[in-house]
């Protein structure tokens, strides 16, 4: 690699902590976040999934920065916009493929479809379809960790409007008490369902929140991937230590609407376009070309990979069996009274 020419006090964070392979695959899992959504998007126009699903195209960076500290040993929870968190932990497409189209071979053999994905070999412990729902089963996870002395760490994915559930409150309130390790980051893409986040929530910065219960709080942007990997970087190092709790807020956008009923009525043109303008993937490759990390060819062969591998994903999960109705009250457990 071409020694920098820029000044050493102005090279990003991303660029001076990460070696170029955890760069070029940090890169990668953003290119595999947005073409398997849009990949979900096609599938569910063409009749092969039912339901719905909620989209997080434009905020790869928010899930990919924030997992980059994280090993497998540690957990994530996340939300019903939870697939860009699940590949950012290390899940792969196929298995996520079958499971939105009810395959056996699907992470949770069918069962789960978009909102329920989990996969516990890596930490993912799942998406989670109540708004808030992941707060208190991260605080649980984070708990069990700091009794065991494993030196996990739990973070906890949720939505601007999770943060006027009851659940936040009680979630951050306990994980300062008992100084948790456990970062919670508050993805804040300005809209919850169709309500703007100046109609809902009183402060400002969601990040302020973290002041009444005596843990750091931080704004930054969520679609700058050095941003909220330094951030979340800085959060799961102060949880390490035995410090507790940490509140990030990663200021993001979703580009399709809240779920796939949703006509988008409440939002302008102009504002999406605005935010489109600022693609979280485009600015991280900018930067790895700027550093010399990668070239233009480099992102572009990746990019041919990356739609290579979901094509086949897709194929392979519409090929797969389909679970046995016989089997329908396997892994079903009840607890006798």
């Amino acid at each position: 690699m071409p020694e920098l020419a820029h000044d050493p006090d102005n090279i990003p964070f991303a660029i001076r902590h990460y070696s170029p392979a955890q760069l070029s695959g940090a890169l990668k899992k953003m290119c595999l976040i947005r073409r398997f959504e849009e990949g979900a998007e096609e599938s569910y126009t063409r009749g092969l999934i039912h339901g719905t699903m909620h989209l997080s195209i434009g905020q790869e960076a928010s899930a990919v920065g924030a997992c980059m500290a994280l090993t497998d040993d540690d957990k994530i929870t996340s939300t019903h916009r939870g697939h860009g968190h699940c590949i950012a932990k290390g899940a792969e497409v196929q298995g996520m493929f079958a499971e939105f189209f009810g395959k056996e071979t699907g992470y949770c053999k069918g069962r789960g479809g978009s909102m329920h994905i989990a996969d516990v070999t890596k930490g993912n412990l799942g998406a989670n379809g109540i708004v808030g729902g992941g707060l208190p089963i991260a605080v649980g996870a984070a708990l069990s960790a700091k009794r065991l002395n494993t030196g996990a760490v739990t973070v906890c994915f949720f939505g601007d409007g999770a943060n006027n559930e009851g659940a936040f409150h009680e979630a951050l309130n306990m994980a300062a008490v008992w100084k948790l390790p456990v970062v919670f980051v508050c993805e804040n893409n300005k809209y919850g369902m169709s309500t703007s986040t100046e109609r809902s929530t009183a402060v400002k910065s969601i990040a302020t929140r973290a002041v009444a219960y005596d843990m750091p709080g931080v704004s930054v942007d969520g679609n700058d991937f050095s941003a909220i990997s330094e951030a979340v970087e800085t959060a799961v190092a102060h949880a390490r230590a035995g410090k507790g709790p940490s509140l990030v807020e990663s200021l993001t956008y979703r580009w399709r609407g809240h779920s796939k009923s949703d006509r988008n009525k409440y939002r302008t043109k102009e504002e999406i376009a605005e935010w489109m303008a600022r693609d979280p993937i485009v600015r991280l490759g900018a930067l790895l070309v700027d550093h010399a990390i990668l070239s233009p060819g480099d992102i572009e062969a990746m990019e041919t990979e990356v739609a290579h591998e979901i094509a086949a994903a897709i194929e392979a999960a519409h090929a797969a069996p389909d679970p046995d109705p016989a089997a329908l009250l396997r892994d079903v457990h009840t607890v006798p009274l």
